[in-house]
């Protein structure tokens, strides 16, 4: 039984999404218990109004609640009985396997960081995310917001790291290629850092295809993409806004006329099949790479069924074990690494 701690009060609606995705997910995932961590009264009013199966829930009470334009370091200060806190410190303990929030994104990676510690060789963790590509693949990118600024070693650390969870959640992805995010494939291009992170994936074991544009995240040429979470969150935002613009142009021309009408109701099928590829909930659920227990980001303003896409990612991470892969991959491509680079000084 694989036990899962939730922050039922995070996001921007808390109850009336987390209570029905947990439902939905528990049903989906027969083989999985729920930590439901909030204020016991209200958590256990939205549970009985949703109809929860109770033998599979445990209700786990506190105080306070960390709002989503809130202080990461006020909340990581003054907010140590939120439910936030109170879910990851139930994957510090054991009592959980990994922890869900739809909550404020940078109190969680603080609250996160402090309570789980990184992985050793793991300087900061890296928000990773799989996106649809060509093929019906999935491409894992990262990092997508959690570190702005990075120099070209924790580039490289992201890359052992993303390799690893492609590997350990793809069993089929022996060898993982990793494109480095850039403003051009030529090595010359690029600034200083991502030049040197180039040079360092290159020299590396890992499968380094080289760099790669914006165009190439869908086209199946990469498992994995390596950028800084300032260029991370820009490209993901991009992609979630051209979604929904292309889904209301599609929409507003379909309903010109009588024709456009017409033919969108013979095109049901094909349009039914287009949004469901490229519904945003199927991929929602970001996990934080590199700490020492699982803890999954949903997206705040998501919807139940979205929600309950991000306990599945957890869930999945879960079964994979993926920490216990992690810690060995990143102990030992790291120390691969170093010695390499030992013997090439010497």
């Amino acid at each position: 039984m694989i036990t899962l701690a939730v922050d039922a009060m995070g996001g921007d609606f808390g109850l009336p999404v987390t209570v029905p995705g947990a439902v939905a997910f528990l049903r989906q995932y027969p083989d999985t218990r729920l930590l439901m961590v909030g204020d016991e009264a209200a958590v256990r009013d939205a549970l009985t109004a949703a109809r929860a199966p109770m033998e599979r829930i445990e209700v786990v009470h506190c105080s306070e609640i960390v709002g989503m334009d809130e202080s990461p370091q006020l909340a990581l200060k003054n907010k140590k009985d939120s439910s936030m806190r109170v879910a990851i410190n139930q994957v510090k303990s054991g009592q959980a396997v990994a922890a869900v929030s739809a909550g404020n994104t940078g109190a969680l990676m603080a609250t996160a960081r402090f309570v789980l510690k990184t992985l050793p060789g793991i300087d900061r963790p890296a928000i990773a995310k799989f996106l649809p590509a060509d093929n019906n693949e999935l491409v894992c990118a990262l990092d997508l917001g959690a570190n702005i600024d990075c120099p070209p070693e924790q580039l490289l650390q992201f890359a052992v790291m993303g390799a690893q969870l492609v590997a350990a959640l793809q069993p089929h992805k022996t060898s993982p290629r990793i494109g480095l995010l850039n403003v051009g494939t030529e090595n010359i291009k690029g600034t200083e850092t991502v030049k040197a992170a180039h040079a360092l994936l290159r020299d590396s074991h890992l499968n380094f295809v080289g760099n790669i544009e914006g165009s190439d995240i869908f086209g199946g040429k990469v498992d994995v993409v390596v950028c800084d979470g300032f260029v991370g969150n820009i490209v993901l935002k991009t992609i979630e806004g051209s979604v929904l613009f292309i889904g209301g142009i599609i929409k507003e021309e379909f309903k010109r006329s009588l024709y456009s009408k017409w033919v969108a109701l013979w095109s049901l099928p094909v349009l039914r099949k287009f949004k469901t590829r490229l519904d945003p909930r199927r991929f929602n659920g970001a996990i934080f790479l590199g700490l020492r227990g699982i803890v999954v980001k949903s997206h705040g303003g998501t919807d139940a069924e979205g929600f309950t896409y991000a306990l599945a990612e957890a869930y999945h991470e879960a079964r994979a074990d993926i920490i216990t892969s992690l810690e060995s991959a990143v102990a030992r491509d790291l120390s691969q690494m170093q010695d390499k680079e030992t013997a090439t000084e010497a």
